[in-house]
């Protein structure tokens, strides 16, 4: 059985991170987040993986190539993002028999992926509060008769995961009307088969869909979260790691560093001396963390820079970015209320009381530089020494 991952989209609300980069290779732990839903799929058996590409697909296709953990990978090329029915077409010519189609921005449960593979046909489902927001399955003896998207009386808790495991016959039912919202939905099949099959719902215990910045930060507190400690890499004597730490070989640990894990420091990365690192973070490949700096519960994509006397909190740094010496990031308003984020043009709660900046790649900040809470700096955006930036960036 072949595992068809939607990879195509641009991730217009993650931005500034995905202005160069497809939201499904932004980094979760030890691998994109997509990476994460290709293994599971792998563990749960899958003979192929095809990616359905489009939006920078060059950097998908270098990161997996050909092969994968020993299984193929072949490639779709979705030239619109017209819907999620529509990118499962795009991969049509590789389906010969029953299939499963797997979000590649979504984090799913391994467990229940595994149940997907094996009950086909079916359908993940994860029980939410407030199922008027989703696509809500409706279900009788085990069975899924109906699922209704974001309906006034819910019939049920359970909301539609994402992932689903559809017979042979339903290659034939991926040609699907627009929907109002203008596009081919992956749901219209998803209809068509409970109609005609028996499908199991499968109930996940954890399931994330990662589409905002925030959602990065949580889906790496999860992720991060599953480590064990392992130390390989070039650690001082006198720096002192607590907890689940993982410092792979080739990264740097210098003296009077404390780290307490759940944190991953990976190879090529350096930290200290004298620096704290704490709360689910990640320190990707060639980032540095310098002198008597602090960084707590953050991402820092590969080659970014905190020089020195600097705090970074709650925050997502792009690629090779630059914190001038002791700037400061602001993760908490005064009032206590959520910090809000600006996504496509709207301010929105992040629905988080602590959260910090998104920085985009190649942002600079000039020494003593303040960030106030919730401030999106677009890839290359500046700032002068001294300055306090309390307004997005371009």
């Amino acid at each position: 059985m072949n595992a068809i991952i939607l990879t195509a989209g641009e991730g217009t609300r993650m931005r500034p991170l995905s202005a160069s980069l497809p939201k499904p290779m932004l980094p979760v732990a030890d691998r994109p987040l997509v990476a994460h839903t290709v293994d599971s799929a792998i563990d749960a058996g899958a003979d192929g993986i095809v990616l359905v590409v489009g939006y920078e697909a060059t950097t998908v296709r270098e990161h997996f190539g050909d092969e994968y953990r020993g299984v193929p990978i072949e490639y779709a090329v979705q030239d619109k993002q017209a819907g999620t029915a529509h990118a499962v077409n795009a991969a049509r010519e590789h389906i010969d028999g029953p299939f499963v189609v797997l979000n590649g921005d979504n984090l799913y449960d391994p467990d229940a992926v595994e149940t997907l593979f094996e009950k086909c046909p079916a359908v993940c489902a994860f029980e939410v509060d407030q199922p008027q927001h989703y696509g809500v399955l409706s279900t009788q003896d085990g069975i899924v008769t109906d699922i209704v998207e974001k309906p006034a009386d819910p019939p049920s808790n359970l909301a539609n995961g994402g992932a689903y495991a559809f017979p042979a016959q339903a290659r034939e039912w991926l040609e699907v009307p627009e929907s109002e919202r203008g596009e081919h939905e992956i749901t219209d099949v998803l209809a068509k088969v409970i109609d005609t099959y028996a499908v199991t719902p499968v109930t996940m215990d954890r399931w994330m869909d990662v589409g905002r910045p925030w959602e990065l930060l949580e889906a790496n507190e999860w992720k991060l979260g599953d480590l064990d400690r392992r130390i390989d890499g070039d650690v001082s004597d006198r720096a002192q790691l607590e907890g689940d730490v993982v410092v792979e070989e080739g990264a740097t640990i210098r003296s009077g560093v404390v780290v307490e894990g759940p944190a991953l420091i990976r190879s090529g990365a350096t930290v200290g001396p004298n620096a704290y690192v704490r709360g689910a973070t990640l320190i990707d490949e060639g980032a540095k963390v310098g002198h008597a700096v602090e960084v707590k519960n953050s991402v820092l994509s590969p080659g970014a820079t905190v020089g020195h006397l600097s705090y970074v909190g709650d925050s997502v740094l792009g690629r090779d970015v630059n914190f001038g010496a002791g700037t400061t990031v602001g993760n908490l308003r005064h009032d206590d209320a959520d910090v809000k984020f600006t996504v496509k043009g709207d301010r929105v709660s992040t629905g988080r009381r602590k959260f910090g900046v998104v920085a985009g790649d190649e942002v600079k900040t000039g020494i003593n530089t303040s960030l106030t809470p919730g401030l999106r700096l677009e890839a290359g955006a500046t700032s002068y020494p001294g300055e306090t930036v309390d307004r997005d960036r371009e």
